[in-house]
């Protein structure tokens, strides 16, 4: 875009001069609608999310004795749902607001196999697609019990294939962990802000690693290129997969259920509110979708970006989606969250789920920091720094009195109102680098 087209789209859609300026803002949706209208956009159902739970489920031997981390859930990949009493005091105190209802956090930081929430979808994919060519080589129906994937004879079937996939980090990671595991070849194509870390933990499993030096959509792209010139070679598209949507989209009626064991009411007098950081839109994407299946109109889903990488805000709120980009407008796309380094959205998930999220907000990478450092002090719980994004939530729903007055809202739904933060990840990070991290919090 040149400066004549910027001024043009500014003047349209004013929000966007703050975008370029870097300042934190939020924007609610004002299309926003219930999910039976915006349902049909989606293209997906309750059938397909059902089909996605009950894959898992057939892995879950397999699982169970390939990651003896998950025998105890007995290869189910779940994460703990825990409240967060003393972090709402703090946010209270930080920023000199009382937060009406409960706050509670979803550690998909620590998930097990990879550690983030990309175990849900991109562990999910790669299972798919084993199981696809295990069912059409004759080696399985799905009537068998999939713990015979844990075999020499699956590894050596496998081992002829080849996996690819174009990431920032915590994609990679579960797709490598998981592929390896299986017995495929596979490579990751990382993006210049992927954390050292990570290359050198897939690279102990066997993973090949190819770095850049530029952004994560470069990634994508090489990684797509290369898997289009062999065609024993998979790619995993995290911009436009609904397979990884899916996988993502079980954690709804899994948390429902969490919610449920726990006492905790969602319906119409006691809403939901759910943050989710978001980089490409695929995980919180799949998430939002599987929690308002799983809810319905009673959950309200919103998504936190960094102010150097608003892609899906941009997005949606121009209408371009993925016809847009940060780096367009300016921005650098450069963020400490390297999980949400992305400088243009997923255009499946943008005009999917436009309708059925309630809005986005954008943080400064200190706030992430900050924020790191104020729940390790408050709750001794360590996250990486793209996962602390959604912590802002909370206080950005209270200061929006048009937002809420626009939901109409009662004083005493919101005192029964249950926040929820979607932590993404952090549960892997060595301990010499969080320290690092807790470094940078200034408080």
């Amino acid at each position: 875009m040149n400066q004549i087209e910027i001024q043009t789209l500014i003047a349209d859609k004013p929000l966007v001069k703050k975008l370029i300026q870097l300042q934190p803002c939020s924007w609610f949706n004002p299309d926003t609608t219930t999910l039976a209208i915006g349902l049909p956009y989606v293209g997906l159902d309750q059938i397909d999310i059902k089909k996605a739970s009950e894959r898992l489920n057939r892995f879950a031997p397999y699982l169970a004795l390939a990651f003896p981390e998950t025998a105890t859930t007995k290869g189910i990949i779940e994460s703990q749902l825990v409240e967060i009493t003393n972090m709402k005091q703090a946010l209270e105190a930080r920023y000199n607001v009382a937060i009406a209802g409960q706050l509670y956090l979803k550690k998909d930081s620590h998930l097990p196999i990879s550690g983030s929430i990309k175990a849900r979808g991109g562990i999910y994919e790669v299972l798919t697609y084993a199981e696809k060519l295990a069912i059409e080589n004759g080696l399985l129906s799905e009537h068998d019990d999939y713990s015979k994937f844990y075999s020499d004879k699956f590894k050596q079937f496998f081992s002829q294939y080849r996996i690819a996939v174009g990431s920032t980090g915590n994609l990679g990671l579960s797709i490598g962990i998981m592929s390896a595991k299986l017995g495929f070849q596979v490579s990751v194509h990382m993006s210049a802000d992927a954390r050292e870390w990570k290359k050198k933990k897939l690279q102990d499993h066997g993973v090949n690693v190819i770095e850049y030096e530029q952004d994560y959509g470069v990634a994508v792209e090489q990684g797509r290129k290369a898997a289009e010139s062999d065609p024993k070679c998979f790619f995993i598209d995290d911009e436009n997969s609904t397979t990884l949507f899916l996988g993502y989209s079980v954690a709804g009626e899994r948390t429902k259920q969490q919610f449920n064991e726990l006492g905790i009411k969602v319906d119409k007098d006691h809403p939901l509110f759910v943050y989710l950081p978001c980089g490409v839109g695929g995980g919180p994407g799949g998430v939002a979708f599987g929690l308002k299946m799983a809810f319905g109109d009673n959950v309200h889903c919103i998504f936190a970006e960094p102010i150097h990488s608003p892609c899906m805000l941009l997005g949606v709120y121009t209408g371009l989606h993925d016809k847009i980009s940060v780096q367009e407008i300016g921005i650098d796309n450069i963020t400490a969250a390297d999980g949400l380094a992305v400088g243009r959205p997923s255009g499946f998930v943008g005009r999917a789920m436009q309708r059925l999220l309630d809005g986005y907000y954008t943080l400064s990478d200190q706030d992430m920091y900050d924020l790191l450092v104020l729940l390790d002090k408050t709750e001794n719980m360590q996250l990486e720094p793209s996962a602390l994004a959604g912590m802002q939530g909370p206080v950005i729903v209270t200061n929006n009195s048009k937002y809420l007055e626009r939901m109409q809202f009662t004083h005493q739904q919101l005192q029964n109102a249950t926040h929820l933060v979607w932590a993404t990840g952090g549960g892997m990070v060595p301990k010499e680098e969080m320290q690092k991290y807790l470094n940078l919090g200034k408080i």
